[in-house]
């Protein structure tokens, strides 16, 4: 797929572009429905519980899921699973623009997660074993987190555009899209190697008792949104979710065949570049979350006008793919993450002090921020993944990655809610509205600056440990 050069041919590129296609679809379709919801309550009349279970039914479907998705891919093999699982999420995401109840968009959007969950971690498998380790991969990450990043904001226009002509087009947009994705991934995609097949058979007991951990886990971190809301059954989701995690734990220990191997869970770089992916999205999403509401109920503005207001932050499409990589060959996965990381504090706490009359020129340099910090840190945190992972167990990998990131959105979301409830209160006065967001604002700062120490810690390993030899690419974290 190179040429001597490690550069791509044009089957190569048409290969990433499919890949890099379908995760730009996941995160459009999110980013799109967001925009979308005032819409979808005023037509089909959705409580507030109701609309908010639209946003979550994709969330658990997608967090639940993930890490069985993601050994699936190398069990079953990474294309097969890719192009199945974009099947039932075009389906499903057509099923959801044509819901006249709640309940539709609800069983749709738990689907769409579902298939999300299966596609994703198949998808970022599939780049990492078609494209050889170095400065091409380094390459080709850079593209497809860029592409995934960006497909983060410029939903947000999207969105408001197709919500100005109907809400259904949200849904309908993606089928589309997708259907393009798939005719063009059939012929193109090949798998790197045949599947692993375990002798004993599958690890069923493992995969119910994570699925079923990961999705009580995430809804209880949804039910946080709300904390006044029934508090003994809160506790008792996480406490279930908690005991069928531990069953996991030693389910794998004693079988034959895990469906987890622990031992991945040893690699130092690994866990760092989960913990700095679920607090990196934690602290977006909670930013996203308050922007929006400041924008639009605070400030009036209208979705169009809040979604080109954040549409800077799509820089990253542009730099991701094309100065990320170069900065990686040169200084190194890890001390790139680390600028990014601190570009992103830096940017919250500008947006700390916001005011009721506050212009666009006053919050331009945190998104300009934010957007070179998506640049600098989604490849980075990508890229860490699966470096120093055996190919046979990059689905798993991979599945650990994007778990992260769906328990960190939904942390993100549910924290900044709980807190803005919280010092709401029962006021309704414009400067108590300010108040409560200014405070939520803190969350995800503070976040991001744990974000910070966490791959301080990876820079300082890193430091302290002398090459023995020039690398093309340093990808550790």
């Amino acid at each position: 797929m190179s040429t001597s050069n490690d550069r791509m041919d044009v089957r190569a590129w048409s290969v990433l572009l499919v890949l890099a296609g379908a995760i730009f679809l996941e995160g459009i379709d999110v980013a799109m429905l967001n925009v979308a919801l005032p819409a979808i309550r005023a037509d089909l009349g959705l409580s507030t519980g109701m609309l908010s279970g639209v946003v979550s039914a994709y969330v658990l479907g997608y967090g639940g899921f993930m890490l069985l998705g993601g050994r699936t891919a190398d069990l079953l093999g990474r294309r097969r699973m890719f192009l199945t699982w974009l099947t039932i999420f075009l389906i499903f995401s057509g099923l959801g623009g044509l819901a006249t109840e709640g309940w539709m968009l609800l069983v749709a959007r738990f689907i769409t997660g579902v298939a999300a969950a299966f596609m994703a971690p198949a998808g970022l498998a599939l780049v990492t074993s078609n494209f050889p380790e170095g400065p091409q991969r380094t390459k080709a990450l850079g593209v497809y987190a860029g592409t995934a990043a960006g497909g983060f904001s410029l939903g947000l226009v999207a969105g408001g555009l197709l919500t100005s002509l109907g809400w259904r087009w949200v849904f309908f947009a993606p089928v589309a899209l997708s259907a393009v994705i798939l005719l063009a991934a059939i012929p193109l995609l090949k798998d790197s190697g045949t599947p692993e097949r375990p002798r004993g058979g599958y690890d069923l007991a493992g995969a119910f008792s994570i699925t079923g951990a990961m999705l009580l886990l995430v809804y209880g971190v949804v039910r946080l949104e709300h904390p006044g809301n029934d508090v003994w059954a809160t506790l008792a989701t996480f406490a279930a979710g908690l005991a069928l995690l531990m069953a996991f734990i030693v389910i794998e220990r004693r079988s034959a065949n895990p469906l987890v191997r622990l031992g991945i869970l040893r690699s130092g770089p690994l866990v760092r570049a989960n913990l700095g992916a679920l607090l990196f999205l934690a602290s977006f999403a909670g930013f996203q979350f308050l922007a929006t509401l400041y924008l639009q109920e605070l400030r009036g503005w209208s979705t169009l006008q809040t979604g080109l207001a954040m549409l800077v932050i799509g820089i990253d499409t542009v730099l991701a793919p094309t100065v990320t990589p170069r900065l990686v060959n040169r200084f190194g996965n890890v001390r790139v993450l680390f600028g990014g990381l601190v570009l992103a504090a830096v940017a919250y706490g500008l947006f700390l002090p916001i005011g009721l009359d506050w212009t666009y020129a006053a919050m331009l340099p945190t998104m300009v921020l934010l957007g070179l910090a998506f640049s600098l840190t989604y490849g980075p945190l990508t890229m860490a993944a699966t470096e120093g992972i055996d190919e046979h167990e990059h689905g798993l990998a991979s599945g650990l990655l994007y778990t992260a990131m769906q328990f960190g959105t939904a942390l993100g979301l549910s924290a900044v809610t709980a807190v803005n409830i919280a010092a709401l209160g029962d006021a309704t006065t414009p400067q108590a509205e300010l108040d409560a967001i200014q405070a939520a604002l803190i969350v995800p700062a503070t976040v991001a600056v744990v974000a910070v120490l966490i791959i301080a810690f990876g820079v300082r390993t890193r430091s302290a440990t002398p090459d023995t030899a020039p690398a093309p690419a340093d990808v550790s974290a």
